[in-house]
C-alpha cells in the first residue's frame, strides 16, 4: 500500500451518485477525494483552485464537455494524471475510444465497492486496470500506455510459458517446476531461454522483475 494519499477527482453530472462515491472513496485506505466536478469544463475550472489529482474518475455522458473530450484534454494537459472511466456504457466503441483518449481503465457504475477499490489500486500501482471490458486485445488500440510493449508480449505468451513464468517467481528449482508441470527439465529450461529472449531479460531475477512490474506476480 502506498504510504502517501492518492488524490482523486470525480467528474460526473449526477451529483447524488458523485457525492456517494466521494464518501465511499474517502473511506478507502490511501485515497482522498480532492474535488468534484459536474463535467469536463467544470473540472478544468476547478484546477485553478486545487492541485492536480493523481486519479480522475470520469463519466462519459455529460453536458458541455463529455468524457471523451475531457479524457483527451487530460492526456494533453495533465499527462501524469490517470483516468479511470466509470460509466453505464459497456459497448466496445465507447471503451476503445476512451482508451484511445488516454483512459487507464474502464468500470461500470453497477460495480461493487471492492471492485472500485481494486481498480483504483491497479491504476495507481500498475498504471492500468484490466478486466473483462478491457482485454489485451483492446489495449492494442491504445497508444502511449505505460508498459504497452510489455502487454503486447504478454498477450503472445503460451499458456505453458505463462505457467512457467509464475512458477519462476517462486523459490522452486527448475527441477521442481518441471515436476509440477509434468515436463522434462530440458523442456522447462527451453521455456526459460525462450522467455529470456521474448521478455528481453538475462536472468531469473529479470523474469521476476518483469512479472512484478506487469502485475503477473505480487510480492
Amino acid at each position: 500500500m502506498s504510504s502517501t494519499q492518492s488524490k482523486v477527482s470525480l467528474v460526473d453530472d449526477h451529483s447524488l451518485l458523485r457525492n456517494s462515491l466521494a464518501t465511499l472513496i474517502n473511506t478507502f485506505d490511501g485515497y482522498e477525494v480532492l474535488f468534484e466536478a459536474d463535467n469536463g469544463k467544470h473540472f478544468i475550472e476547478q484546477l485553478s483552485k486545487h492541485s492536480s489529482p493523481d486519479i480522475i474518475l470520469l463519466d462519459i455522458t455529460m453536458p458541455e464537455m463529455n468524457g471523451f473530450e475531457t479524457a483527451a484534454w487530460i492526456k494533453q494537459n495533465l499527462p501524469k494524471a490517470r483516468v479511470l472511466v466509470l460509466s453505464m456504457m459497456d459497448n466496445d466503441t465507447s471503451i476503445i475510444n476512451m482508451l484511445k483518449a488516454g483512459a487507464r481503465g474502464y468500470l461500470l457504475k453497477d460495480s461493487k465497492p471492492a471492485v472500485l477499490k481494486s481498480a483504483l489500486d491497479e491504476v495507481r500501482d500498475k498504471g492500468f486496470y484490466m478486466n473483462e471490458l478491457v482485454s489485451n486485445k483492446m489495449l492494442n488500440y491504445v497508444v502511449d500506455v505505460e508498459h504497452k510493449e510489455d502487454i503486447d508480449v504478454i498477450s503472445q505468451l503460451s499458456p505453458n510459458e505463462m505457467t512457467f513464468l509464475r512458477m519462476a517467481c517462486s523459490e522452486m528449482s527448475y527441477k521442481q517446476i518441471a515436476a509440477e508441470m509434468q515436463l522434462s527439465v530440458r523442456t522447462v529450461e527451453g521455456y526459460r531461454d525462450e522467455l529470456f529472449k521474448k521478455l528481453n531479460v538475462i536472468s531469473r531475477v529479470g523474469l521476476v522483475i518483469f512479472s512484478i512490474k506487469n502485475g503477473l506476480y505480487k510480492v
